[in-house]
């Protein structure tokens, strides 16, 4: 088994395809069965488990100057607002990655690029939620959210959460869910792994104030109750590196979560 620089990220493979900027993420999550998540893994990988659960992330965050290569952003086309519903997974070696099960997006062209190339993305309006809150003490605090309505099926979300920015998120599942440093899914019979890179994300547990979504459920998945994590960062800078393909799966996995 190779070196596991996990949280940190690893080198990232040459060339650099892609450089893309992440800012106001919100990511809520909730424990699911590991059975359930295991039905949308890709062959050769399977759920990363965290404290004996699987995990369903709504994640909604701003693309900023997206832009091929090292290159600039390109314009209008490279900037738009982003909500995916994703789980994680495992490969034999430890490699950890996200699994993608909608991505919603407001630049058809996005849209229809990456749906060509087995990206499940959906084309939607949506929309930053950036406003202010009070707590019942009467004190302000800023908050940030998202609201998404698909164009064909009518499925949509809506939340938004007030960031506790004195209270950082370096807990084990924190980082769980957030060192993700990769991309596996299915194209053409194959399971590919699209690497990436960023430093940590700097974190901080939030508060929810709004949450009505029909996309996990959309995505096939029930969840009950309020989400068990909520996390919002400022963002972080990003580079995707050269995806490679996976060995086809022989024998069997070793146990998910292991360093949880």
């Amino acid at each position: 088994m190779r070196p596991d620089p996990w949280p940190a990220a690893p080198d990232l493979p040459r060339p650099v395809i892609m450089d893309q900027r992440w800012s106001d993420a919100v990511f809520l999550h909730w424990r699911i069965p590991e059975p359930v998540a295991a039905r949308y893994m890709p062959p050769g990988v399977a759920p990363d488990t965290f404290d004996g659960s699987a995990w369903v992330g709504l994640v909604g965050f701003r693309m900023r100057s997206a832009g091929l290569g090292q290159g600039p952003g390109v314009p209008y086309f490279g900037t738009f607002t982003e909500i995916n519903v994703r789980l994680y997974s495992r490969e034999p070696d430890g490699t950890r990655g996200v699994v993608f099960l909608s991505l919603d997006a407001s630049r058809l062209a996005v849209v229809l690029t990456a749906r060509a190339a087995g990206i499940p993305y959906v084309w939607s309006r949506t929309g930053f939620l950036n406003g202010l809150a009070w707590d019942p003490a009467g004190h302000v605090h800023r908050s940030s959210g998202y609201a998404v309505r698909r164009f064909r099926g009518g499925a949509g979300s809506d939340f938004t959460v007030v960031p506790k920015l004195d209270a950082e998120a370096t807990d084990p599942l924190s980082v769980h869910l957030t060192a993700r440093f990769g991309l596996h899914y299915r194209f053409r019979g194959r399971t590919l792994y699209v690497p990436n890179t960023h430093s940590a994300w700097p974190l901080y547990q939030a508060e929810v104030t709004v949450l009505e979504d029909q996309l996990v459920r959309a995505a096939g998945i029930d969840v009950a109750g309020p989400p068990a994590s909520v996390l919002y960062s400022p963002g972080v800078h990003t580079r995707f590196g050269r995806p490679r393909a996976l060995a086809r799966p022989a024998g069997g996995l070793p146990p998910a979560g292991a360093q949880a």
